[in-house]
C-alpha cells in the first residue's frame, strides 16, 4: 500500500522567529542534538539548563513534544496499524521504508516560515570562524566513509568530476580517494583551504545564492554531508544539483540527528529521523529532474553512536 503524504505540514509546525531573540548569533564550537525525539530524550545537567535559560524552556515547550510527522501522514491516510511508525523507525532498517511507494501531493507542502531558523543573522558572519572539528562522532564518520566506498566511482577514473556540497575542512571520502576534479563548494575559506582532497573550491552561501556556479551536466557526484538541514532554500538548490549533474548522475545527502540548531531549519528541529528523511525526500521528488528519492539507514551502533541517514537519487539520463 501506498504511504500518503497528501497533508499540509505547516499548520502543525511552530514558528521559531521572534522566540527568545538573542541579540548576537550562538557561535557553538560544535553541533548538539537537534531533533524533536533527541531533545525529548535528553538528559540536560544543572549547568547546561542554566547556559541554555530561556532559549532552551521555549525549545522544549514548542519542539519537545516528540510528535512524529510521518506517523500523522500515515494515521491520516489509514495505513497506520497498533503502533505508529516512529515507534517501530527506532528498529535499524525502518529507515528504509519512509520513501517507498510515497504519494506526494501535487504541490509543495511546505511555507517559507517552515525554512525560517532562530537565528536569522547572517550566515556569512556565523561561519566566518573556522570550526576544525567533526560534527558526528567517529564511528558515524567510518560508516558514512564505507559507504561512499560501496557507491561512489572508483577513484582516479577519467572524466569523473565531483561536488562535495557544504564542504568543509574534511569530506570523509575513503582514504586516497581522488578524481580528475573535485570541487567543495562551502561557507569558510579557511576550512576549504585544509581540504586535502580538493582540487578547487568556491565559497558561497547557498542560503543568499542558490544559483550553482557550474555548467550544466559537470558533475557525476554531488554529496552534502549533515548540512542539508540549513537550507532555506532547498528546491532552488535542488533544482540546481539537477542542472549541474551528468544524466545518471547520482546525488547522496546524509545526515544524523546533530546540527548548529540555532541555525536549521524550524521544520527540522521540530521533528525526528524518520521526518528528515521524508523531508528531504520531498526536496528531490519537488525539484524535478530526479528518480524517486531513496533512503538508507547506515547509522553503525544504534543508540550508542550518532545515527546516520542517507536520502540520495539520480538524476534521470536522457534518452
Amino acid at each position: 500500500m501506498a504511504n500518503r503524504f497528501g497533508v499540509k505540514l505547516q499548520s502543525r509546525l511552530p514558528n521559531l522567529a521572534g522566540i527568545c531573540p538573542l541579540s548576537v548569533p550562538i557561535k557553538t564550537p560544535t553541533s548538539v542534538p537537534c531533533s524533536a525525539e533527541t531533545q525529548k530524550s535528553r538528559v540536560v545537567g544543572k549547568k547546561k539548563r542554566r547556559a541554555f535559560g530561556c532559549r532552551n524552556i521555549h525549545r522544549r515547550v514548542l519542539l519537545g513534544i516528540g510528535v512524529s510527522l510521518w506517523s500523522q501522514f500515515l494515521s491520516m491516510a489509514g495505513n497506520v496499524g497498533s503502533k505508529s511508525f516512529m515507534a517501530s523507525a527506532r528498529q535499524k532498517g525502518e529507515i528504509e521504508q519512509v520513501l517507498k511507494n510515497v504519494e506526494w501531493p501535487k504541490q509543495f507542502p511546505f511555507k517559507d516560515e517552515d525554512f525560517q531558523r532562530f537565528d536569522e543573522s547572517s550566515d556569512t558572519l556565523f561561519y566566518e570562524m573556522p570550526r576544525f572539528v567533526t560534527h558526528i562522532d567517529d564511528q558515524a564518520i567510518s560508516a558514512l566513509t564505507k559507504y561512499y566506498s560501496e557507491v561512489l566511482p572508483s577513484r582516479n577514473t577519467p572524466g569523473v568530476a565531483v561536488l562535495d556540497m557544504c564542504s568543509s575542512w574534511v569530506s570523509h571520502y575513503p582514504s586516497g580517494y581522488k578524481q580528475e576534479r573535485m570541487v567543495g563548494m562551502g561557507m569558510n575559506e579557511e576550512e576549504l583551504k585544509r581540504n586535502p582532497v580538493l582540487t578547487e573550491y568556491v565559497v558561497q552561501d547557498l542560503n543568499n545564492n542558490p544559483k550553482l556556479p557550474y555548467e550544466d551536466n559537470t558533475f557525476d557526484v554531488i554529496t552534502n554531508v549533515v548540512s542539508v538541514d540549513y537550507l532555506t532554500k532547498p528546491l532552488e538548490v535542488f533544482k540546481e544539483m539537477s542542472r549541474v549533474l551528468k544524466p545518471g548522475g547520482l546525488a547522496i545527502m546524509s545526515f544524523s540527528n546533530r546540527c548548529f540548531w540555532t541555525k536549521a531549519i524550524s521544520i527540522w528541529t521540530s521533528t525526528g529521523n524518520a521526518d528528515h528523511v521524508m523531508i528531504v525526500g520531498s526536496y528531490f521528488h519537488y525539484a524535478g529532474g530526479f528518480e524517486p528519492p531513496q533512503a538508507v539507514d547506515i547509522s553503525p551502533n544504534p543508540g550508542r553512536s550518532d545515527p546516520m541517514y542517507i536520502v540520495y537519487s539520480r538524476k534521470i539520463a536522457t534518452a
